[in-house]
């Protein structure tokens, strides 16, 4: 923590040469690379890349990566900051401007709303399969993580503002956050290329272009971008004060299902659902967390609300997961963070 604090005035720092090299800790965890951003009091203090992001090519702090689940939060933000301006409600029945055709015979579809999308109460399931969209619960009345819900927002925002949900990611999020290597749909090949995934045994896999936005995933940012709109999102940019303490209140409590037994020793007093993020709440601050899985990546961001500490780790192997507590004590984060994330593990 001392050495990361003494180079605080390296601002958005372009190189890894002060922070510790990952590479030993990558090739012991069989994982191909990683990227990483350190952010403290609301800055990007370092960044650094280790390891390959493909064939012959090794990762650079330049180098986007597939988000996963990451990219819940970037649409969050798109919708909150919507809600802000007035384009859009927490609280109305999306029905009224958006109705999945799977669902126009279940009248349940007509209690959904925004709230419930981003705090994962719609009762959908993660993802439909081939039957189709159902719902496994009534709205609003159990949490359930959805890929779905997240679908069925980003649809209702663009039925409800006659505009692409990609046009609305680049004015409303992209742009303001001068993400300028990020996106909802990716141009691999074009511009810089995406790390390629690499499963559990360290095998190359497809890496498909994504020509459609998906609001739960596949997004593509480096780890310094994604720390950039980190920052936004901690500091309530582009948010009134009512969706501010909305965001920042839980929604859908998680102390009951993830501090049970012996994992409750690590957690902190509460934890649930915010709309957009996953919040621990310990006894003096509130922190902000994600994380996010796909068939060759594992990313993870955290930041604390109160002193604007936090991280970005974004890799590119199905083994990512492996990383996330070395890099974390490595860089000096939060104590109660690694013990928590370490009692999740037990």
């Amino acid at each position: 923590m001392v050495a990361l604090t003494a180079c605080a005035s390296m601002a958005d720092a372009s190189t890894n040469s002060a922070l510790p090299d990952m590479t030993a800790t990558l090739r012991e965890q069989r994982v191909e690379s990683a990227s990483i951003a350190v952010i403290r009091n609301g800055r990007v203090v370092l960044t650094g890349a280790w390891g390959m992001a493909g064939p012959d090519r090794a990762a650079t702090v330049a180098t986007p990566y597939n988000l996963a689940s990451l990219t819940k939060p970037l649409t969050a933000e798109v919708i909150l900051r919507l809600v802000s301006a007035g384009q859009l409600s927490l609280d109305e029945p999306m029905d009224r401007y958006w109705s999945d055709p799977d669902l126009s015979r279940d009248p349940r579809r007509m209690k959904l709303t925004v709230r419930m999308a981003l705090s994962h109460r719609t009762g959908l399931p993660n993802w439909r399969d081939a039957k189709g969209l159902a719902f496994d619960h009534d709205p609003g009345t159990t949490t359930g993580y959805s890929g779905e819900g997240y679908q069925y927002a980003a649809r209702y925002a663009e039925r409800r503002t006659g505009q692409s949900f990609e046009t609305l990611g680049h004015r409303w999020l992209f742009a303001p956050a001068h993400m300028p290597a990020s996106g909802y749909v990716s141009a691999q090949g074009e511009t810089v290329p995406i790390a390629v995934p690499y499963d559990d045994a360290g095998k190359p896999l497809p890496v498909e272009r994504v020509t459609r936005y998906n609001a739960a995933d596949l997004a593509h940012a480096t780890a310094r971008d994604y720390a950039r709109f980190l920052i936004d999102a901690r500091n309530d940019r582009g948010l009134v004060a009512s969706v501010a303490a909305e965001r920042s209140r839980s929604q859908a409590n998680l102390t009951p299902e993830l501090c049970i037994g012996t994992k409750a020793a690590s957690c902190p007093p509460w934890t649930g659902f915010g709309l957009g993020w996953q919040l621990l709440g310990f006894p003096d601050r509130t922190t902000m967390l994600h994380t996010g899985k796909d068939a060759g990546a594992f990313t993870f961001a955290a930041i604390d609300r109160a002193s604007g500490d936090g991280i970005v780790i974004l890799t590119n192997s199905d083994n990512g997961w492996r990383v996330i507590l070395p890099i974390l004590e490595r860089t000096g984060s939060d104590p109660k963070l690694i013990a928590f994330l370490r009692g999740q593990m037990n």
